[in-house]
C-alpha cells in the first residue's frame, strides 16, 4: 500500500513525544508498506542534519516543507476572527497547502495518515481514505493549562480549549478513521461517537532502552522537553514542592532535570541540589545514572513515554495519576501519589529501600515488556489502514 504521512514537525531527533510515536509507526508500518512522509517545519526551527537521511533509509520519499513565518502571522491573525484553533493556525499556511496537495496528486496514495489534528487542515478534504491520529487531546490539555494559568492568561488558554474542542469535534466527520493513545484521553473528544476512536498504543524501543550499570551520581532524575509547560511545571513542582521535604531527611540530595530546550524557569531551578543538563546526546546516560525516575505531572494529557522508557531500563518509577493512569500499571510496578506530602513519602521510601527499589523496577520492566511492543501496537494501526 502507498501511505502519505503527514506530520507537523520532522519526527527525528526523537526529543518530543509525537516524534518518537510517528517515528516507530513509520518504520514498523515500512515494512510492509511504501511509505511518503511530509513533515511540516516551522520557520526558526532548525532541522537536524542527520533527520533526512534517517527517515529516508525507511521512507520511499520525505518531503520537507518550510513553513513561511509571514504567512503564519497571516493564518494566526486570520484565527483570531474565526473558529480555527490557534495550534491549527500556527501550522496552516497558504501555500504549504498547495504543495501538499499537489504531492498528493504526484504520489497517489492508496491512504493517508494524518498526524494530530495541527495537520489536519492540509488533507482533511482530500478523497483518499483517510486516517487521524489525535495521540491525545488538546482541547483538555489547553483546559488543565488554563488552571495553572495566571489570570492574565487564563482567557487564552479557555478560549483555545474552547476552539480546540468545537475543531476536533468537526474533524471526525472528515476522517474515516480515528486513532488516541489512551481510552481517557478519548473520553475527551466532544464527539457522541467517540467511543469509535480506536486505542493505538505508545511502545518502546527495547533494543534501546534496556538496563544499563554505570554510575550513580543523582538520587532522582526527571526527563523530558523542559520547554514544555507540562515539564515546566512538574519541574518546579518537583524543585520548589517536593525537595524541601525530601532535603530534611536527606540533606544532600541530587536531583536532575533532563531534556533539551531548557526554559528560563527551569534553568533557575538549578542549585547544589538541582542540575539540569539540557540538551542530551543519548537521554539513557539521564536514566541510567539516577537511583530512581519521578514524573510529577499535574498538567497535560497522553501517555508518558518518559515512564515507559525509565522502566525499561529497570529504573523504580513514581507518578502522579495523571502520569500513571494512562498507562496502566499494577501497583506493584508504579508508585502513585498527588501531593507534596504523598510524593516527597514515596521518594523517601524507595531511597532508604534497595530491596524496594529493586522489587519495583523488577516488576515495572516486565510490565512494560509484555504491554508497549511498538510491532503489536502499530499492527493495530495496520489493521485500522485496511478496515476501509
Amino acid at each position: 500500500m502507498k501511505l502519505f504521512i503527514i506530520t507537523s514537525r520532522i519526527p527525528f531527533p526523537l526529543d518530543k513525544g509525537d516524534k518518537l510515536r510517528i517515528y516507530h509507526q513509520m518504520k514498523s508500518l515500512a515494512k510492509d508498506h511504501d511509505v511518503y512522509l511530509c513533515a511540516l517545519q516551522l520557520p526558526f526551527s532548525k532541522q537536524n542534519p542527520a533527520a533526512y537521511q534517517e527517515l529516508k533509509s525507511f521512507c520511499k520519499e520525505v518531503f520537507i516543507l518550510k513553513l513561511s513565518a509571514l504567512q503564519i502571522l497571516l493564518s494566526l491573525a486570520k484565527a483570531l476572527a474565526t473558529k480555527t484553533p490557534f495550534q491549527t493556525a500556527l501550522f496552516t499556511t497558504k501555500t504549504a497547502k498547495k504543495t501538499v496537495h499537489n504531492l498528493v496528486q504526484k504520489v497517489k496514495p492508496e491512504h493517508i495518515y494524518c498526524q494530530l489534528t495541527r495537520a489536519a487542515e492540509y488533507v482533511k478534504n482530500a478523497k483518499e481514505p483517510k486516517t487521524i491520529d489525535y495521540m491525545d487531546v488538546f482541547s483538555k490539555g489547553m483546559e488543565r493549562r488554563a488552571h495553572k494559568a495566571p489570570l492574565y492568561l487564563k482567557w487564552l488558554y479557555l478560549w483555545e480549549a474552547s476552539k480546540q474542542r468545537d475543531y476536533e469535534r468537526s474533524l471526525f466527520r472528515k476522517f474515516n478513521n480515528h486513532s488516541i493513545i489512551t481510552k481517557e484521553d478519548r473520553a475527551f473528544v466532544n464527539h457522541p461517537k467517540n467511543l469509535e476512536i480506536k486505542i493505538i498504543k505508545n511502545g518502546v524501543d527495547f533494543a534501546h532502552f534496556k538496563p544499563q550499570k554505570t554510575e550513580i551520581k543523582y538520587d532522582i532524575v526527571f526527563v523530558g522537553n523542559m520547554g514544555y509547560a507540562p515539564n515546566i511545571d512538574a519541574a518546579e513542582f518537583l524543585c520548589k514542592d517536593l525537595l524541601p521535604i525530601l532535603q530534611k531527611e536527606i540533606p544532600k540530595i541530587k536531583i536532575l532535570l533532563a531534556g533539551t530546550q531548557p526554559s528560563k524557569a527551569v534553568l533557575k531551578l538549578q542549585s547544589n541540589s538541582v542540575t539540569v543538563s539540557g540538551w542530551m546526546q543519548d537521554i539513557r546516560k539521564a536514566y541510567a545514572s539516577s537511583t530512581l525516575f519521578i514524573a510529577p505531572m499535574r498538567i497535560g494529557t497522553g501517555l508518558q513515554n518518559k515512564l515507559l522508557e525509565a522502566m525499561a531500563m529497570n529504573k523504580p518509577c513514581i507518578s502522579t495519576s495523571l502520569a500513571a493512569n494512562p498507562i496502566n500499571a499494577p501497583e506493584q510496578a508504579l508508585l502513585v501519589g498527588n501531593t507534596k506530602e504523598e510524593l516527597a513519602a514515596l521518594c523517601l521510601e524507595l531511597l532508604q529501600n534497595e530491596a524496594k527499589r529493586t522489587q519495583l523496577s523488577t516488576n515495572g520492566h516486565e510490565f512494560v515488556k509484555n504491554t508497549f511492543e511498538w510491532s503489536k501496537t502499530t499492527e493495530k494501526l495496520n489493521k485500522l489502514f485496511y478496515s476501509n
